[in-house]
């Protein structure tokens, strides 16, 4: 049996997969089992923020493999250490628990939220206001935080006390907010739901409508975070702290770890032995990450992201005088969305016989979410296939 064979013989058929094999990888390319090669514009789904087999990763991912792969979380190692520390240093918070994915970054984070009130003598401020056609995870709580049925289909019961609200819809969100509510959680860009970023004025009101109830804000940050966006954490664009954030994705650069970071009052809400992970942030990862949050948060690199994504924006905006059918080109830094009239996947489908990888989401939209190291002679040659194809 070949690789596809294989496969589809022994892995649960749970993803529509492109019946493409690759086999290597370096920088934006990738090539495949039959010498094809590709730009990458989906990078993992944001997640190759650095490219493929970057150097420096590679060289940690080694290095570290050759030290010290993993022990308890019972005791302490070096890499995790210093990579709270650097997290900490860069952002809003002040405690950080990690995870092995974006799911369990977001568990952590409904558990911290739910568990800050019971600590606070609130047992009955359980209720999480999330966002319609958000999306949160896959695990029970995560998708019963995600605020898209088809993601639900086959999998009731949930996990009660989620009630979901309209993006950007503020006085939605008032009217749900009464005294069993203990977070809002919400994106800055609404990935899955679309490339859809949120309103500057909406999520400085929803901070301030926390404030006011005593609410906690939870920003998942798990694809906006670490660069994509442009600035460090795609908040920071609309100078708003949340106090709960989670990551994951970029965080590892393809090695599998996530992060709950918290502010010191939100922190309280877990003691000792109220959360845990057998496998979350080990030297290994740890190392990765610390790799990758060092290059990533320079200035000027995050500079250059915001740079390329108003380049990326700017060449899919000129499509639209030739084709009408493109409705809308929206997002933050490099993670782009064109909304189409028509079938999405179906220009997915020609865009890779053509050498490009991209994604569709919700039936019509195309996602471009490239490594952050994208060049723009790439984006040129993705633009004029683009126009080519969409003839």
């Amino acid at each position: 049996m070949d690789t596809i064979e294989k496969t589809d013989t022994c892995i649960f058929n749970t993803y529509a997969r492109i019946p493409t094999v690759f086999v290597k990888g370096e920088g934006s390319t990738l090539w495949d089992d039959k010498g094809n090669r590709y730009t990458d514009f989906l990078a993992g789904i944001a997640v190759a923020s650095l490219g493929h087999c970057h150097p420096a990763v590679t060289k940690a991912i080694a290095d570290q493999a050759a030290t010290l792969v993993h022990v308890s979380n019972i005791f302490y190692t070096e890499p995790q250490a210093e990579l709270a520390r650097l997290l900490v240093e860069k952002s809003f918070a002040d405690k950080v628990f990690f995870a092995n994915s974006g799911a369990e970054a977001n568990e952590a984070a409904i558990k911290l939220a739910r568990r800050y009130f019971k600590e606070k003598g609130n047992p009955d401020r359980f209720k999480i206001i999330t966002m319609t056609q958000s999306f949160h995870g896959r695990t029970m709580a995560t998708l019963s935080a995600t605020g898209q049925d088809k993601i639900k289909n086959g999998f009731s019961p949930l996990v009660e006390g989620f009630v979901h609200c309209p993006f950007n819809d503020l006085d939605a969100l008032k009217s749900l907010t009464d005294d069993s509510v203990c977070a809002v959680m919400m994106e800055c860009v609404q990935g899955e739901g679309g490339v859809v970023p949120v309103d500057p004025a909406y999520i400085k009101a929803v901070r301030q409508l926390c404030d006011e109830k005593g609410i906690l804000l939870i920003f998942d940050e798990v694809q906006t975070g670490m660069g994509r966006c442009g600035t460090l954490f795609a908040h920071e664009l609309f100078d708003v702290k949340p106090d709960i954030m989670t990551l994951a994705k970029a965080l590892g650069n393809g090695l599998p770890i996530g992060a709950m970071l918290a502010n010191e009052e939100a922190a309280k809400g877990f003691a000792l032995g109220s959360h845990a992970t057998t496998f979350g942030g080990t030297p290994l990862v740890t190392r990765a990450a610390l790799c990758v949050l060092e290059i990533i948060s320079q200035p000027d690199f995050l500079k250059e992201v915001r740079e390329k994504g108003a380049y990326l924006k700017e060449k899919l905006t000129s499509l639209m005088a030739n084709h009408p059918y493109i409705k809308a080109v929206r997002g933050e830094g490099l993670l782009v969305g064109m909304e189409i009239d028509g079938d999405a996947g179906e220009i997915v489908t020609q865009s890779m016989k053509k050498g490009f990888i991209l994604n569709a989401i919700q039936g019509k939209v195309l996602r471009f979410a490239p490594p952050l190291v994208i060049t723009r002679e790439e984006i040129d040659s993705l633009v004029t296939a683009l126009d080519g194809l969409l003839e």
